[in-house]
């Protein structure tokens, strides 16, 4: 679903990142977070998408290092024709995932339910920060496929599309590829939504189109420019009971982080296919 002109209006814009830099304090308590489990039971237009960029990809992290490598050479083993339809299911405050997508896709749709986010993503796609640069350099490093890009930047301008979505709602045997970090884990408390967004994902693909998801292992909720939001804590376990019923030829990995935030353990990396 195509982003509306309205969705883009500055002063709209700029009134709600007024709100975002002051948080309301009625949604920083644990006790809101309980009562309040569903994915819809958040103001995800309120995201900060500036502050989640800056405390996670401001530089090149070495648990990223890992994903990068994971997610790269599977797609670089998976020898898909050039071409490819390709989405970023919740692609946040987040470029690194379309770019390990970019060699073989004609067509990248980042795909965003937040207003900020989206915005974030206009504003990215048309210049980036500086920081992405470290992230293609460990892209690219040794893989034929990304060596031929020079200004990969330029290309994700042209590629890319910002649409405005839920993940609930994707329709299903639309793209050859597809991308999902950290978000079917990061948008609830209950394990049936978790599971329910992982599915929608996959099955958002064609019959053995090839994915990367990613996801916070244990998360116990996060907090993002004084606001708190959702986590349903999952394991290696639980990604794979649920990916199971769409999904074929998956690899499940887990990637420790020396930089542990509070309140997750470790992030999971699960590749695979689209079940025919």
């Amino acid at each position: 679903m195509a982003v509306s002109d309205a969705s883009y209006d500055r002063d709209s814009y700029h009134r709600r990142r007024k709100s975002v830099t002051r948080p309301d304090p009625r949604l920083d308590s644990a006790m809101d977070i309980a009562r309040r489990v569903g994915n819809a039971d958040f103001d995800w237009d309120a995201f900060d998408s500036a502050a989640y960029f800056e405390h996670n990809y401001g530089t090149l992290r070495g648990d990223d290092e890992r994903i990068i490598e994971i997610v790269a050479d599977f797609f670089h083993s998976d020898r898909r024709t050039w071409g490819a339809r390709a989405i970023d299911v919740g692609a946040g405050a987040n470029l690194y995932p379309a770019l390990t997508m970019l060699p073989f896709a004609g067509e990248v749709i980042l795909f965003e339910r937040a207003f900020t986010n989206r915005e974030w993503l206009q504003d990215q796609i048309k210049k980036p920060c500086p920081s992405w640069w470290q992230f293609w350099s460990h892209m690219n490093a040794g893989r034929s496929a990304y060596k031929p890009i020079k200004d990969p930047f330029d290309l994700l301008s042209r590629r890319a599309k910002v649409e405005k979505g839920n993940i609930f709602s994707l329709k299903p045997g639309q793209y050859d590829m597809g991308t999902m970090f950290f978000v079917a884990e990061s948008i609830t408390t209950r394990n049936d939504e978790f599971v329910r967004a992982t599915q929608s994902f996959v099955n958002s693909l064609v019959p053995r189109g090839s994915f990367a998801a990613a996801f916070m292992r244990d998360s116990s909720g996060y907090r993002v420019g004084g606001r708190s939001f959702p986590a349903c804590s999952v394991d290696e376990r639980d990604v794979r009971q649920a990916l199971d019923p769409v999904a074929t030829d998956v690899r499940i990995q887990t990637v420790e982080s020396k930089d542990l935030r509070d309140g997750y353990c470790g992030m999971i990396v699960a590749t695979g296919h689209k079940r025919t």
